[in-house]
């Protein structure tokens, strides 16, 4: 087959959409031609080769209003139309010019749920819920994937064909090995509204030890704020955004991996802490509980009392803490690369033969 990976971003921009993508197309090349169609990143050329996999480029315009910045890429139907592949797997809904692309597409495609339907806090909640609702009507009849069981059972819920619904999680790279345990408490994601971080540094103030927040977004000052109105600024470190190699360190030699989110379509910070052996504090909502398993104490959302109780179990009982890791670590293994991406060249085959 012939495979379009379909998604305004990509490398060197690598998120966990992108690095799906990567993984996906890197595997699947030695039996199936991948490309990638994205935008064209400054400095980035037209066309690559990467691990096997073609990367097709198209000149776009960004606004840096967000994070990803907003993208127009003109061409994308005709560059579709010019591929001409078996299946598109489609992965993003909120670039106006890719999905109005995919409506006039009259090619097989799927399309990949990642997120919520109306994933958003506070002002974006509303444009959010809009923009779901009017591109929904563009995919209720055809194969979605979604990335957990909470994503299929909300698309049920609002109408979507049970039939066309297939669950592929994201995968994750098991190390051969587990981490080291240090000294400290971490967090790894954008510094975004719906990520609840604010209830996990006023947990702090209970809890005997500190945390280190990796990440970068617009929530960033008034986390700072938050660190200093609750007192606990010997506790907390923000290191802003870090290289990956830096963000394997800080995961593998974590005590405690934190993700407090209000909203979470799975949680591939927790799947990779888990995968050295981690054992997590994370929100029981959306996704995260399949991600967490029985790796982890799931609390309430907005809970900051619920948060630091369970921080201060796992960190102050030694034997409770080693077997949560063992269970975690087991847990991922389910979710390994090699599972998802057979489950994966299922799903196109079945788009290619429908």
């Amino acid at each position: 087959m012939r495979v379009v990976l379909l998604n305004p971003y990509h490398y060197p921009y690598m998120g966990g959409i992108e690095h799906r993508l990567h993984e996906i197309s890197c595997r699947l090349a030695g039996r199936h031609e991948m490309i990638v169609l994205t935008s064209q990143l400054p400095g980035t050329p037209l066309e690559e080769e990467r691990d096997g996999y073609r990367i097709v480029r198209l000149p776009s315009r960004f606004i840096d209003i967000y994070n990803p910045p907003f993208v127009s890429t003109p061409g994308v139907l005709e560059a579709l139309q010019r591929l001409d592949p078996d299946v598109v797997d489609f992965h993003y809904r909120w670039a106006p010019s890719y999905t109005k692309a995919m409506k006039r597409y009259r090619g097989k495609w799927v399309f990949t749920f990642h997120n919520t339907y109306g994933e958003g806090h506070g002002p974006s909640r509303v444009p959010s819920l809009i923009n779901d609702a009017l591109f929904c009507r563009i995919i209720r009849k055809r194969r979605v994937i979604c990335i957990t069981e909470f994503i299929r059972g909300d698309l049920l819920k609002r109408g979507f064909d049970p039939a066309l619904l297939d669950v592929i999680p994201p995968g994750i790279e098991v190390p051969a090995e587990v981490g080291k345990e240090g000294d400290y408490i971490l967090f790894v994601g954008r510094l975004v509204g719906t990520k609840g971080i604010p209830y996990l540094i006023r947990a702090m103030d209970q809890v005997d030890g500190r945390l280190i927040v990796v990440g970068d977004g617009p929530e960033r000052e008034r986390l700072e704020s938050v660190v200093r109105s609750a007192g606990v600024r010997e506790k907390v470190t923000f290191t802003g955004r870090v290289s990956e190699e830096r963000k394997i360190e800080l995961l593998s030699n974590c005590k405690v991996f934190a993700m407090p989110s209000l909203f979470e379509s799975y949680g591939l910070a927790v799947a990779e802490a888990m995968s050295w052996g981690k054992p997590v504090v994370a929100s029981r909502v959306g996704g995260l509980p399949e991600a967490v398993g029985d790796g982890g104490v799931l609390t309430p959302p907005r809970d900051s009392k619920a948060i630091a109780a369970a921080l201060n179990l796992l960190l102050e009982d030694d034997e409770v803490r080693r077997a949560t890791a063992q269970r975690a670590r087991e847990h991922i293994l389910r979710f390994s690369w090699d599972n998802i991406v057979h489950d994966v060249e299922t799903a196109y085959r079945k788009v290619a033969e429908e």
